[in-house]
């Protein structure tokens, strides 16, 4: 039986001969991996990249045996990525977070929509780096570690010990970016790292530790490559 099906490829590796094993997340919030036969070929090498969109035809030929995969590249299109190392680390760092926020077999719900849309936006967007701040917190929200900003944006302070916002700063507390995240100002460097610290905090000691792991080598270098140029310009 043939299924076809919208995915994002999250890992691509070669499996022998010119076969690739990857893994993509579908459009119904699932992590599928299977075989590419011929992935690796000079026809197919340049279509199952890390955050290509593709429609995937999934055949089961036998109940032991990995899914046998082909897929056609759709939109939207990466290559407007390609030559900006700033959006390429950028989709290296969704791809990575998306990596260690589920497993095979796990269900998040809205990961593939807040994922697709964010990859949108860092194609078409001029302040996508906004755009993938909100992200992160977004990816908080489905994988059940909210900040509520929104609803105490009367409080200017987050403090990372209790994980809840306050009125008074504290040894424990930073300034929230409320108002980066309101584009009421634009983005600069104690924002961004504010932004990125909150998130890297709540990340780390409530969903990594869980599993053991620690934050995506891709991520800290795209957070690393934006803080520098951020720094560069004061």
């Amino acid at each position: 039986m043939l299924n076809k099906i919208k995915g994002i490829i999250l890992y691509s590796k070669l499996s022998n001969d010119n076969n690739l094993y990857i893994k993509f997340l579908s459009e119904n919030d699932e992590v599928i991996s299977g075989i590419v036969f011929g992935g690796s070929s000079s026809k197919n090498k340049n279509i199952y990249q890390l955050g290509f969109f593709l429609n995937f035809v999934i055949e089961k030929k036998k109940s032991n045996f990995p899914y046998s995969i082909k897929g056609e590249v759709i939109a939207p299109y990466l290559s407007p990525l390609i030559d900006d190392k700033f959006k390429l680390h950028c989709l290296l760092a969704i791809i990575s977070l998306i990596n260690l926020s589920l497993i095979e077999g796990q269900k998040i719900q809205n990961i593939f929509k807040i994922s697709g849309k964010m990859i949108n936006s860092l194609i078409l967007k001029k302040n996508w780096l906004i755009y993938f701040i909100k992200y992160l917190y977004n990816l908080l929200k489905i994988i059940g570690y909210e900040i509520d900003y929104i609803n105490n944006s009367k409080k200017p302070y987050f403090d990372i010990s209790l994980v809840k916002f306050r009125n008074i700063k504290n040894d424990f507390s930073l300034l929230f970016p409320h108002q980066l995240l309101n584009n009421e100002i634009k983005i600069n460097y104690e924002s961004v790292k504010s932004a990125f610290m909150i998130f890297d905090s709540i990340f780390q000691n409530n969903h990594l530790i869980n599993m053991n792991l620690k934050l995506p080598i891709h991520y800290i270098k795209f957070k690393n490559l934006i803080l520098q140029y951020l720094r560069d310009k004061l």
